[in-house]
C-alpha cells in the first residue's frame, strides 16, 4: 500500500514540477545530429579537447559546380566549436590540412573567442575528385566549396563571420570574398601576394634590392654564385642524396642538375621568407667548403623540395600558379653566366608535363580591381622583409585596412604590429565580429596550440 502510494505521488509532482534541465550529454548529442542532418555531411571523428568539441567533417561537393552531374568528390574539413552564438572564424588554408587534424585556433579565432571552420583545398590530400579534371581546379570552384560549406553551417551558427588565412590562405580568402561577399562579414588576409599583371615583377627584385642589410644581400648572392660555381661537385652530392632517399627528377625538373639549379634560385627567397636579419651571420662565407654549402643551402631552402617527392604534394599549387594565381619571375642578374636554364623560375618547371599549362591574365585583373574599388571590411597583414609581401593588394576606403609589420617574414601577423596598429587592428576585428573587449575570454585560457596555417616546405 505504502509503495502504491509513493507511486502515485510521484507521478502528481511529474505533472507540475518543471523538467530538470537538459544535460550536456544531451546538448552534445542536439549539435552532433544537426551536423548529421546537413545533406552530404559526413561526421568522420569528433575529440573533446577542454571546453570545445572538435570535428573532422567532409561534405560531397560537385567536381564542377557548373556541372553537378560531372561527378563529386569528398570535401575535408575541421569544425572546433565553442558555442552556437559565437562567431564563426573561416580559415582557409589553401592547401591541405593534416592527415590527421588536430584542435588548434588562428589568430582571429583566438582573440574573438569563436568557433573555427579549418577547410582542406580542393585537390590537395583525398579532396580531390577522381579521375581528376584539372580544369575544375580554379579560384571560382574552390570559392563555390567554401560557400557550400559556410550556406551550410550558417543552419547551425548564428553569430558573425570572418575569414581569414595566411599566403595562398589569404588569397584563397580574398578570392572567396570576391565572389560570395556576403557569405562572410569580414576577411583578415596574411602575408597574400597580388600579382594582378603576371609579367612586371620589379616589386620583387626591388624588393631583393632593398631587404635587410647590404652586407647580408651581398652575403647571401655570394652562396648563391659559389654553389653554381661548384655546381658539378655540388650535384654529385645532391645525387648521392637523392639515392640515399629514393629521390628522383625524372617527373618534374627532369634531372638532378635543373633541380639543383633551382634550389640555389630560390635559397635567397627562403631565407628571407622563413629566416631573418638575426640569421646573417649564419651565411656561409665565400671560403666555406663544398660540405658547409651544401648543408646550409640545405637547411634554408631543402634540396628534397625540388623533387619528384617534394614537388607532388603541391602540385596543385603550383598549377594554380601556372594557370590563374602568377609567379614571381626574378632577373638574377648576379647570376649571369652561371644558369644553364633559361626560364626555369616559374611554376610549369616543378609540374609533370600533362599538367603544363597557359596563364590567363584575367582572373588577377578582375580579383585586384574589385578589392580596389568595391570589397568592404578587409584586413590585410604583411611582413616587412617577406618577400611574399613585396606585391601587396591595395584594401578599397570601405572600412578596409593594410598593416605592415617591421622587420616581420612570411609569419608576419597582429601580435607583430607595434602596440598602436595592434591595438587599431584588435579593435576593428572584435567590432566586425560583434564581440565587445569587456566580454572576451581571456587569451590564456584555453590550451590549444596555435594554427601558423602554413606548409613547411622541408616537411609535407
Amino acid at each position: 500500500m505504502r509503495l502504491r502510494f509513493l507511486a502515485a505521488l510521484t507521478a502528481m509532482l511529474a505533472l507540475v514540477l518543471p523538467a530538470p534541465p537538459a544535460t550536456a550529454a544531451a546538448a552534445q548529442d542536439d549539435l552532433l545530429e544537426r551536423l548529421k542532418a546537413i545533406p552530404g555531411l559526413t561526421v568522420v571523428s569528433e575529440t573533446q579537447p577542454s571546453g570545445y568539441r572538435f570535428f573532422v567533417l567532409s561534405l560531397t561537393q560537385p567536381a564542377d559546380h557548373r556541372n553537378p552531374g560531372k561527378g563529386t568528390f569528398q570535401q575535408r574539413f575541421t569544425l572546433l566549436h565553442r558555442s552556437e552564438q559565437a562567431p564563426v572564424v573561416l580559415a582557409t588554408g589553401g592547401y591541405g590540412l593534416p592527415v590527421n587534424p588536430s584542435a588548434s585556433r588562428t589568430e582571429p579565432t583566438r582573440l574573438i573567442d569563436g568557433n573555427q571552420v579549418s577547410v582542406e583545398h580542393r585537390f590537395f590530400r583525398s579532396s580531390r575528385p577522381s579521375p581528376a579534371d584539372w580544369d575544375d581546379l580554379t579560384i571560382w570552384q574552390e570559392a563555390t566549396d567554401e560557400h557550400r560549406i559556410v550556406q551550410a553551417l550558417k543552419t547551425i551558427y548564428s553569430g558573425k563571420w570572418i575569414q581569414t588565412g595566411v599566403s595562398k590562405g589569404g588569397m584563397t580568402s580574398v578570392y572567396h570574398r570576391r565572389f560570395y561577399p556576403r557569405d562572410v562579414d569580414a576577411v583578415v588576409a596574411y602575408v597574400a601576394p597580388n600579382d594582378p599583371i603576371n609579367p612586371l615583377d620589379h616589386a620583387y627584385d626591388r624588393f631583393f634590392a632593398r631587404v635587410g642589410t647590404e652586407a647580408c644581400r651581398t652575403a647571401l648572392e655570394n652562396v648563391q654564385r659559389e654553389a653554381l660555381e661548384r655546381r658539378e661537385r655540388m650535384v654529385a652530392m645532391l645525387e648521392a642524396d637523392a639515392a640515399r632517399n629514393g629521390y628522383t627528377f625524372a617527373r618534374t625538373l627532369g634531372s638532378a642538375d635543373r633541380s639543383f639549379e633551382m634550389t640555389v634560385l630560390d635559397t635567397a627567397w627562403a631565407f628571407w621568407q622563413y629566416l631573418s636579419v638575426s640569421d646573417c651571420p649564419s651565411v656561409p662565407p665565400a671560403t666555406a667548403t663544398d660540405e658547409e654549402l651544401y648543408a646550409w643551402i640545405d637547411n634554408v631552402a631543402s634540396f628534397s623540395f625540388y623533387t619528384d617527392q617534394g614537388m607532388e604534394y603541391y602540385a596543385p599549387y603550383y598549377y594554380q600558379a601556372a594557370t590563374q594565381l602568377g609567379w614571381p619571375d626574378l632577373a638574377f642578374r648576379h647570376l649571369r653566366g652561371l644558369i644553364r636554364y633559361r626560364g626555369l623560375y616559374q611554376p610549369n618547371s616543378v609540374l609533370p608535363a600533362e599538367l603544363r599549362s597557359r596563364h590567363d591574365p584575367w582572373p588577377m585583373l578582375d580579383v585586384d580591381h574589385w578589392v580596389r574599388t568595391r570589397s568592404e571590411r578587409m584586413l590585410f597583414i604583411y611582413g616587412e622583409n617577406d618577400p611574399w609581401s613585396a606585391e601587396k593588394f591595395t584594401p578599397s576606403r570601405r572600412d578596409s585596412y593594410l598593416y605592415v609589420a617591421p622587420g616581420a617574414n612570411h609569419g608576419a601577423s597582429i601580435a607583430l604590429l607595434p602596440e598602436e596598429e595592434r591595438a587599431a587592428a584588435t579593435a576593428t576585428l572584435l567590432r566586425w565580429a560583434d564581440v565587445s573587449p569587456a566580454r572576451r575570454a581571456p587569451e590564456a585560457a584555453s590550451p590549444l596550440p596555435d594554427d601558423p596555417m602554413l606548409p613547411d616546405r622541408h616537411t609535407r
